[in-house]
């Protein structure tokens, strides 16, 4: 995996390149002891019976095959491997600027609470919340401004006066207009996009502290002048 923090520092996996690079040293050795094998038989074959080569060139075709269609994997992974580093390099240009994700999870830090926006389909009479930790438990509920959009931020306080931990934590609404009926609310997470990684070709942001891939990405603000 490839990693770029908000110190700058990009550091590359060597895991494909000791992927690559094994196949291609199996067919290489495998190569090398047949050419011996050939050599060494056809050094002590019946002059008057010269033995049939038409197997062992047969195999030689089949060697060069494999051997460049591993080379050829291995310049595909090169290149795919570039265009990922390419993209962590623009998508770097990111941290420390503030984001909007097409999620309910938002990451809650020391001293950064976990925040999300939300928007209703319609003007609601009531509207009340729920946080729920990574194992699923509700951690904090309360009763809402029934407004139609809005924010949210929690800074992990709980009922009992103390402080959650750090982690992920989903928002659920439950809003309804002034006939009862249930209202639909979009949430979206919000938060500083503190790293930037690739693995596997995908990118992926952490946002106070929470990890997202960069498809749930949906707003990037402009930088302060």
């Amino acid at each position: 995996m490839t990693t770029t923090t908000a110190t700058g520092t990009t550091t590359p996996s060597a895991a494909t390149t000791a992927s690559t690079a094994a196949p291609t040293t199996g067919i290489k050795a495998d190569f090398n002891m047949f050419l011996k094998l050939l050599t060494t038989q056809m050094q002590n074959q019946d002059p008057l019976s010269p033995m049939d080569t038409s197997q062992y060139t047969q195999q030689l075709v089949q060697y060069s095959q494999v051997e460049q269609s591993v080379q050829q994997n291995t310049t595909l992974n090169s290149i795919l491997s570039n265009l990922s580093n390419q993209g962590l390099t623009q998508a770097s240009g990111m941290i420390g600027r503030s984001v909007t994700l097409n999620s309910d999870v938002a990451g809650l830090a020391a001293g950064t609470p976990a925040a999300w926006s939300y928007s209703a389909a319609r003007p609601v009479s009531t509207l009340t919340s729920s946080i729920t930790d990574a194992s699923g438990k509700v951690v904090m509920t309360s009763t809402m401004t029934p407004n139609a959009q809005g924010t949210m931020a929690w800074d992990g306080t709980l009922a009992d006066g103390s402080t959650a931990p750090a982690g992920s934590y989903t928002l659920a609404l439950t809003a309804s207009d002034a006939a009862g009926n249930s209202v639909p609310v979009t949430i979206h997470a919000q938060g500083t996009v503190q790293e930037v990684s690739s693995a596997n070709g995908a990118l992926t942001l952490k946002v106070n502290g929470a990890a997202y891939t960069t498809d749930k990405l949906i707003g990037v603000a402009a930088t302060a002048n």
